[in-house]
């Protein structure tokens, strides 16, 4: 890919503020019966004994480095969001090889479930001037710009990630909200669409489809993510998430009002929507690309729909927040990650769009099933059908949500 012509996905991705209030990742977690961790728990908590510098400004705080001596790093992320070896799901592989590689044991724990949720959990600590216990954590574009914005994560030392420098792609390296990338990588991306079993009913191409369509009924769930759902109704009704009036955001929860009143809609609902999906329960949902391409792994009748009008797309960042212990060890992370080798084993397990250079090229050594899935690899026609949620003040956050919550019963 050349620099001087950017990708239609790349430039799609370098805008993305997606301001969710969660992305709750419990594909297989819950038929394993609850989140799935790796590693031990986290060698310090919140509640860990205040740094020298406690009750300072949290900006720019940072610990001493253990790095050197101390041969590890505490990594938080949202659930199935890191390959997993077949035999013995407590083993990831690249995990493995980056320990191998660089002698830093990785505890990793999956304790991401909800962008607000982790928030509430770590906010305290870095509001006080205390360590999280975290040396390394994901979030989505818009809580990863609450973080830099409060001054709660640290600057990147680039000289430890030179690979993010040279395969981060081009347009991404540059996001409103960390412009050099001072403070934040890109993990991984993807898009909300349509889901439907075609076991059960024909092709759904659209939300209006979904929300009206008399075959259907009682039988689709929506997310509670109101960017998403509201993001989908809104392209549907032919208006711009990017850009909208208190109007267009009002005609859209008419619109979803209709559809939970007339019992079309069963539940609002995370990710949890995979098991009834695949089982049967429901037919139709507003769906995240990641997790259909996982479902379809094991049920092939499980389709993804780019709805006619359009999709909604985002991404979650690393970051490291304040007094990390071990914040060297995390750089390290992150440059491994940014290898595209590795980058094309980790995506050939969570099947989200990588924002690593190369990535397609080197994951014909590890899944040529993959390197031609759209929702991976997606191609111009995808990317320029999807579109970003507007950013929103702290006034219209708290009437647009309590609005989206009367709706979903929240």
């Amino acid at each position: 890919m050349s620099d001087k012509t950017p990708d239609p996905m790349i430039e799609a991705l370098a805008a993305m503020t997606r301001p969710s209030i969660s992305r709750r990742r419990m594909l297989r977690a819950a038929a394993a019966g609850g989140a799935v961790v790796a590693g031990g728990p986290l060698l310090a908590a919140c509640g860990s004994k205040p740094a020298g510098n406690a009750g300072a400004s949290p900006s720019n705080q940072s610990a001493p480095d253990k790095s050197d001596t101390d041969k590890f790093v505490n990594f938080s992320n949202w659930q199935l969001y890191m390959d997993v070896d077949a035999k013995n799901s407590s083993i990831h592989p690249t995990l493995s090889e980056f320990t191998a590689k660089t002698g830093v044991k990785v505890n990793y724990v999956e304790d991401v479930t909800d962008n607000a949720e982790f928030f509430a959990k770590v906010s305290p600590a870095l509001r006080a001037g205390q360590d999280t216990g975290r040396d390394l954590f994901a979030l989505t574009d818009w809580m990863a710009a609450r973080m830099i914005r409060l001054g709660y994560v640290q600057k990147l030392d680039k000289a430890n990630i030179p690979n993010v420098a040279a395969n981060i792609q081009p347009t991404l390296a540059s996001p409103t909200w960390d412009p050099d990338r001072s403070y934040s990588a890109p993990w991984q991306s993807g898009f909300t669409g349509i889901a439907y079993n075609a076991k059960l009913v024909p092709e759904v191409r659209t939300i209006s489809e979904l929300l009206t369509r008399a075959d259907l009924k009682g039988r689709v769930d929506c997310l509670t993510e109101m960017r998403d759902t509201i993001g989908l109704i809104m392209l549907d009704q032919g208006k711009d998430p990017t850009k909208f009036s208190d109007d267009d955001f009002n005609a859209a929860i008419d619109m979803l009002q209709k559809a939970v009143d007339s019992k079309q809609v069963r539940n609002f609902t995370g990710n949890e929507y995979s098991k009834p999906l695949s089982s049967g329960d429901i037919a139709a949902c507003i769906a995240w690309s990641g997790d259909v391409v996982q479902l379809q792994a094991d049920n092939p009748d499980i389709k993804f729909v780019a709805p006619e009008a359009g999709l909604m797309i985002w991404s979650d960042n690393m970051m490291i927040p304040n007094l990390a212990n071990h914040k060297k060890n995390a750089e390290l992370v992150m440059n491994y990650y940014y290898d595209p080798e590795v980058a094309a084993k980790l995506t050939a397990y969570v099947q989200y769009v990588a924002p690593v250079k190369g990535t397609q090229e080197a994951m014909t050594k590890v899944d040529k099933t993959l390197v031609n899935n759209n929702l991976i690899f997606p191609d111009a026609a995808t990317l320029a059908r999807a579109h970003l949620f507007m950013g929103l003040d702290e006034k219209q956050e708290k009437t647009y949500q309590l609005a989206f919550d009367k709706v979903t019963g929240a």
